[in-house]
């Protein structure tokens, strides 16, 4: 894994000389009048005579009534095709990139054709320290698991075809991250919103436990963004978790990285099961939604300097 593909955790991060290996792209797409949360994670599954490509749909309808339904719609793993320069990953008729996405999915569970532009990224600040998300270990060749974060925001233009139905996402948001290695943290608690009050505000949060040389730690990674800047909570920034309490679909967590502090109040609505990756298969699964809701309190010097609440969050709460 060379030093371009650390800086772009969107490209294609490979599998050679692996037999046990996944890898996957997070598209989550929301409306602009928030009826409509569409996930699109393609990805590949290498594990034996388990392998395989894929593309998982999470589709999460507001409207007339509270709607959660997904399907894993799989592909020969020579399906599987990707460009670096510039990006995209084909499976099948369905095409992913960094500006674009086109999909055409039709089972007896769902229906979701048509076109969404990526007007924008928002990618992360980088650094010698901090190459990706995960700071210095992205540099390291023997981690469980890699987390990127490709955009914080992105406003969207285009429209899918529902179920039969029409979705305009013009004026949308977008959201989009990735995960490869062989397995995801055994628990672990997972979110991510970029529908505040304040329109420009994202946040992302996990807080896992890390396989490390023989031994665990529970690793932080959380970025707020607000007003152009980054606020960048870490286990490898010496930020601290200094409260934590679990309780059935709530996580509120207090975090502490010199001077600021950080609230995080998160509250899961309905969810779903979805596949994840256990040493490369794809056996696992977790539960997720789409319409979460998330309450941030940002202090400095124990002064508050910015309080808002987050809609349409994905949340996985897999930690007790």
């Amino acid at each position: 894994m060379g030093l371009k593909h650390i800086l772009n955790p969107i490209l294609f991060q490979g599998y050679k000389k692996k037999n046990r290996y996944f890898e996957g792209w997070y598209y989550k797409m929301v409306s602009a009048d928030e009826t409509y949360k569409v996930a699109f994670i393609p990805g590949i599954s290498l594990a034996g005579e388990k392998t395989h490509s894929f593309v998982q749909v999470f589709i999460s309808q507001k409207l007339p009534n509270m709607t959660l339904k997904t399907d894993y719609f799989r592909y020969e793993k020579s399906d599987f095709q990707y460009e670096n320069e510039p990006f995209e990953v084909t499976l099948g008729p369905q095409s992913f990139s960094s500006n674009q996405l086109s999909v055409d999915f039709k089972s007896n569970r769902l229906q979701v054709k048509g076109s969404l532009f990526i007007e924008s990224l928002t990618p992360l600040e980088k650094g010698l320290w901090t190459p990706n998300i995960m700071g210095p270990f992205g540099y390291l060749n023997f981690m469980e698991c890699y987390h990127g974060v490709v955009s914080m925001t992105s406003p969207l233009k285009g429209s899918l075809i529902i179920d039969g139905k029409e979705v305009s996402f013009d004026g949308g948001k977008g959201y989009i991250e990735k995960d490869w290695g062989k397995s995801f943290p055994r628990a672990y608690v997972w979110l991510q919103t970029n529908h505040f009050q304040d329109p420009d505000t994202s946040l992302m949060f996990s807080y896992a436990d890390i396989p490390f040389l023989g031994f665990y730690f529970i690793g932080l990674i959380c970025n707020l963004y607000y007003k152009g800047k980054e606020y960048r909570f870490a286990t490898y920034n010496f930020s601290k978790v200094i409260k934590e309490e679990i309780s059935p679909k709530q996580a509120f967590y207090v975090l502490k990285k010199g001077k600021y502090r950080l609230e995080i109040k998160a509250i899961q609505q309905d969810q779903i099961d979805l596949a994840s990756p256990i040493n490369g298969a794809m056996d696992h699964t977790i539960k997720e939604g789409l319409s979460g809701q998330v309450e941030i309190r940002l202090f400095h010097k124990n002064v508050l300097i910015y309080e808002d609440t987050g809609k349409e969050a994905g949340i996985e709460i897999m930690r007790k």
